[in-house]
């Protein structure tokens, strides 16, 4: 992947803390050795620099997905609040078709605040080794949370916790051991406040919940982003969006092919827009789309509020 700032937005309720001053290279390194080998998607972010954007909490309410409000919900029950948390890192893994979405924080944490508020609000606990797991439920599907560190925390699922302490413990081959993987995050790390590496089913379903107006799109996404290998994408907000991605393909004649695919979806999209909103400012006005060898680099730049329409599509959930 060549060199490439990047820029989006991800708006997010973050569920963890840790100490401050932890920066994105360190929570990077604590992710490679604490993620399963089988994550196929990191994203990071920097809430502390999001939430002093003056649309910080519209854009919140607008691209804040259920599984997100879900953790929303379920650690307030713990007592933490959005702005103890300075960093996040997530991660995604799919099997059997099902996801798994975890991640670690870093902030400010106070671990025995924590266990007594899980005590007096009677939520689950389960061992970890060393460590306690507070879930906020019985089901497998519960949002859990356990204190790595005064400086380190995770959340997941029972199994994903599990899976990220055994990573931890060397018992489990950790993401750090994905030499390809580790490559496209040390590409993308520290260009922006947010930025992201997805490879595998994590590329479409990426761009199907980030890039606007997708639902109108009668698309097999999947088929689409067959020949991307890999997708690497940033986040710098401003007064506008600016969003730039770069698509890795297994050959020069399929990036070529998909670019060609994207120029008419492009088409497609603007007039869609204009029919669907007509007067307001296009967000596909200034949507560029090049190809070198075989990558693709996609460039989006556009104002806050013409994403706000009521036909944009909300945030992935999976």
């Amino acid at each position: 992947m060549g060199n490439l700032r990047m820029r989006w937005w991800f708006l997010i309720l973050v569920v963890l803390a840790a100490a401050p001053g932890l920066e994105g290279q360190t929570l990077l390194s604590q992710a490679l050795s604490s993620f399963p080998q089988d994550t196929i998607r990191i994203e990071y972010s920097h809430p502390s620099i999001l939430r002093a954007l003056p649309d910080y909490s519209a854009l919140r309410q607008r691209y804040e997905g259920p599984k997100l409000q879900e953790l929303e919900t379920s650690f307030a029950q713990l007592g933490i609040q959005e702005s103890d948390v300075d960093e996040l890192m997530l991660g995604w893994r799919v099997k059997d078709q099902t996801w798994s979405f975890f991640g670690l924080t870093a902030g400010r944490f106070d671990g025995q605040a924590l266990a007594a508020r899980a005590t007096s609000q009677r939520l689950t606990a389960y061992k970890l080794g060393d460590l306690t797991a507070y879930c906020a439920g019985n089901s497998g599907s519960a949002n859990c949370v356990v204190v790595l560190s005064d400086s380190l925390g995770a959340f997941g699922t029972l199994d994903s916790l599990r899976a990220i302490m055994e990573a931890r413990a060397g018992q489990l081959p950790a993401l750090g051991s994905e030499r390809k993987f580790t490559q496209l995050l040390n590409q993308a790390e520290a260009r922006d406040p947010i930025w992201g590496v997805a490879v595998g089913p994590a590329v479409p379903d990426w761009y199907q919940g980030w890039m606007p107006n997708q639902s109108d799109l009668k698309v097999d996404w999947v088929q689409a982003f067959k020949p991307v290998e890999s997708l690497i994408y940033g986040i710098n907000p401003g007064e506008t969006v600016h969003l730039d991605i770069a698509m890795d393909c297994a050959t020069a004649s399929d990036a070529q092919n998909l670019k060609t695919a994207f120029d008419g979806l492009r088409l497609y999209q603007q007039l869609s827009w204009q029919n669907q909103n007509p007067g307001r400012p296009n967000p596909f006005k200034n949507l560029e789309i090049t190809g070198q060898d075989n990558q693709i680099l996609v460039k989006l730049e556009t104002a806050y509020g013409d994403l706000m329409n009521p036909g944009a599509p909300g945030r992935s959930q999976n």
